[in-house]
C-alpha cells in the first residue's frame, strides 16, 4: 500500500499486518500490528509500529511513529556508497550498490525501506532471520550507518583528495 501526502510528499509503506488474538473467558479478542515505512524518496526514511483494535488505526498509528521516527540517510546518486550490512536481533541485511539500471533487488521488508529511502539501485540479501521487524531495523541500521566520502573526510580533518589518493 503506498501512500504520499500532498503537503509533504512522504512516501507510506506498509510493510506487514499481524492479526494477534487474546483469550478471555468470551472467546477470542482479535487486535492488529501493523509496521509501517515513512520516507521521502530524498535521503530521509522511518519505520514505526502501530497496535490497534482496527487495521486503519494500527497503520495511522505506525505512520505517525514512522514520521517521528525519521532519519537522515546518506546516498550517492540513487545508490548507496559502499557495501554494508545492518544487524537487528537476529536479522542481517547486506546492501551492495548497484550499476544505474540495476533497479532494488531486494525482498518485500527490505525494499519497502529501500523505496522510501530513495535508493534506485541497489542489491541486498537477507542474511539470518527474515521477521519483518527485525529486517526492517536491520536495513535502517545499515543505511543509517552509511557515510559520504566529504563526511569522513571532515570527521578525519582531510581534504577528500587526501582520501582517496
Amino acid at each position: 500500500m503506498i501512500k504520499e501526502d500532498e503537503d509533504t510528499q512522504l512516501i507510506e509503506k506498509v510493510v506487514y499486518i499481524n492479526r494477534v488474538a487474546k483469550v478471555v473467558k468470551g472467546g477470542r479478542r482479535f487486535s492488529f500490528s501493523a509496521i509501517v515505512v515513512v520516507g521521502d524518496g530524498r535521503g530521509m526514511v522511518g519505520s514505526g509500529l502501530g497496535k490497534a483494535n482496527e487495521v486503519p488505526e494500527a497503520i495511522r498509528k505506525g505512520s505517525e511513529r514512522a514520521k517521528k521516527d525519521m532519519r537522515p540517510v546518506s546516498l550517492l546518486k540513487d545508490s548507496i556508497p559502499y557495501e554494508v550490512i545492518g544487524i537487528s536481533g537476529s536479522s542481517s541485511v547486506l546492501l551492495k550498490p548497484a550499476r544505474p539500471g540495476t533497479g532494488i533487488i531486494a525482498g518485500g521488508a527490505v525494499r519497502a525501506v529501500l523505496e522510501a529511502a530513495g535508493v534506485r539501485n541497489v542489491v541486498s540479501k537477507c542474511l539470518r532471520s527474515h521477521n519483518p521487524h527485525n529486517l526492517v531495523k536491520a536495513t535502517l541500521n545499515g543505511l543509517i550507518s552509511l557515510r559520504t566520502q566529504q563526511e569522513i573526510a571532515r570527521s578525519r580533518g582531510k581534504a577528500v583528495e587526501e582520501i582517496l589518493s
